[in-house]
């Protein structure tokens, strides 16, 4: 079997004046990163951003497992294939981040030949965006503690400080830091401090949510850093950094437009966790998106327990949107360790929801053939339409009946519809989660979680939606039950207050914001010759 790299360096994309002209863009209207990248300038978002007219498919999964079930490789060839079949597509997915590339987990620009060009740009460096996210977060953190050390108004008590410093890599040393040490004062307020992946910060989950960049700067200047008192918050426009962060962000708010190997058109921008944050690229992507093409293909990390709910219940809500029809990726391997019960589980979530789903089953080298064919039919057995699929190894070609099928359904008038109110209570609302998306028994609030609720109800964020913080592992917060659990308790330990994303954020189990490298790094194996070309990436 090629390698994803080995084939991605075979192929020879197109300019990138080409695609956007696939998709109704002039030379004048793009902003050129070389010959296969380009930023979509602010003129042509405010102007495609109010024309939402194409129909929006999300890409989600069952519960996968640790390799990881394909999703991304699903969403790049169903959109080649709608291509492919006639539709006008434009698909938007995700930035990598540096962190998962160089650890275990590999890059996230798709597989075989369903993935996005230029593979080696979007899983390293890319348009830069990821590293003007953490310069913004940074400064903050900065300017949080000269506030601190020039004893300046309002008072911080620096013993109730939320925001952390930031960085794109797996760096399990910065979890917990000491800052200010030595000097005797000089370097700055002795205080406990850490790191955040820059997938995991709020900065990331603002940007994906800010409209455009007026939007961006207010929000930003709504981020909590800490507290004066319990029921008094200190916010970034306090600190006067609101401004200064939004600068350097402008370009980062400018969706990246590149190709796919068979040159469909592809936004690929904003990265946050699924697990941690929302998981979903940027609101500005997905809306310009749907204003240039008639059909919109994207994904949301991890499980539809986590990514999908997030995009419905977030991104959805905050950004208006509606989506058509859903494709659930189910893999021989996760029906294996999870059972036809998982997957049913995550129809019933997804229909939950008002949208109807529909099953790729991706298809990896080595599945068994009878083996892929009981599960089509356990499939077919929960009245869900299941094509197998193998994007991977043929492109469009191993999914075009299921393009087909994808975009009668996206046709249908959809009637979608959110899980819970604005006005609900934060603890309602996380239990709707866990019990009508985990199937939970109970939720299970710590004296921690109980207080931190409270306190951000009382300074006025109870309407907020809820990111639920869980492990993706299982539909319970354990990692180490399977399938489809019954009778458990959630147990929610703490939450926090995104008020510059515009969500509470709620941890279950032991969710880390700051992953560690692998006993057999990723990036120990990638390398560079003589001529540029690089090898090791996956």
């Amino acid at each position: 079997m090629r390698s994803d790299i080995d084939i991605a360096q075979s192929c020879e994309p197109k300019h990138i004046s080409e695609i956007a002209a696939a998709i109704g863009l002039s030379a004048d209207q793009i902003i050129p990163y070389g010959h296969y990248m380009a930023k979509v300038p602010t003129s042509v978002v405010g102007k495609f951003g109010q024309n939402k007219q194409g129909k929006l498919i999300l890409v989600t999964a069952m519960t996968p497992t640790p390799m990881g079930e394909g999703k991304t490789t699903t969403t790049i060839g169903l959109g080649q294939a709608l291509s492919k079949i006639g539709k006008k597509t434009l698909i938007a997915i995700r930035e990598p981040s540096l962190g998962p590339c160089m650890g275990v987990k590999g890059g996230a620009a798709g597989g075989g030949f369903s993935q996005v060009l230029p593979m080696e740009e979007i899983n390293l460096h890319f348009t830069g965006d990821l590293h003007a996210i953490t310069a913004a977060n940074n400064l903050l953190a900065a300017l949080l503690d000269n506030h601190l050390h020039q004893k300046r108004e309002p008072y911080l008590n620096f013993r109730d400080i939320i925001f952390k410093r930031a960085i794109d890599m797996n760096d399990r040393s910065l979890r917990d830091i000491i800052a200010g040490c030595g000097g005797r004062g000089k370097n700055g307020v002795m205080r406990e401090e850490g790191f955040e992946i820059t997938a995991a910060s709020e900065v990331m989950a603002t940007l994906c949510l800010a409209k455009d960049l007026d939007d961006l700067k207010t929000r930003l200047g709504n981020i909590i850093v800490g507290y004066e008192s319990v029921s008094k918050p200190v916010f970034a426009r306090d600190l006067k950094a609101g401004g200064a962060m939004a600068a350097l962000l402008k370009n980062a708010m400018l969706p990246n437009l590149v190709q796919t190997i068979e040159g469909t058109p592809v936004f690929v921008h904003g990265g946050p966790f699924a697990n941690i944050a929302h998981g979903c690229n940027t609101l500005t992507a997905t809306r310009t998106a749907l204003g240039l093409a008639d059909y919109i293909v994207t994904e949301a990390g991890f499980g539809a327990d986590l990514g999908a709910e997030k995009f419905f219940n977030i991104k959805c809500r905050l950004g208006g949107l509606t989506p058509s029809a859903a494709v659930l990726v189910v893999t021989h391997r996760a029906w294996l360790l999870h059972g036809t019960e998982n997957i049913a589980k995550h129809v019933e979530n997804i229909r939950l929801f008002g949208v109807e789903p529909i099953i790729s089953i991706n298809k990896f080298v080595g599945d068994p053939e009878d083996g892929l064919e009981t599960l089509k039919k356990e499939c077919a057995a929960l009245g869900v339409p299941a094509m197998i699929t193998d994007f991977r190894e043929q492109g469009s070609k191993g999914g075009l009946d299921f393009a087909e099928k994808v975009a009668a359904l996206a046709d249908k008038k959809p009637s979608f519809k959110l899980l819970y109110k604005d006005e609900d209570s934060l603890v309602d609302k996380i239990t709707t989660i866990a019990t009508k998306i985990y199937g939970a028994k109970e939720v299970i609030f710590t004296p921690d979680a109980k207080r931190s609720l409270k306190r951000i109800t009382n300074i006025g964020f109870g309407a907020y939606p809820v990111c639920m913080a869980k492990t993706p592992a299982s539909l319970s917060d354990n990692p180490k039950v399977p399938g489809r659990p019954k009778g458990f308790a959630v147990t929610v330990r703490d939450a926090k207050v995104s008020a510059g994303a515009g969500f509470v954020v709620v941890y279950t189990g032991d969710v880390m914001t700051m992953p560690g490298l692998p006993k057999d790094p990723a990036a120990c194996h990638i390398d560079i010759d003589i001529n540029g070309k690089i090898s090791g990436l996956f």
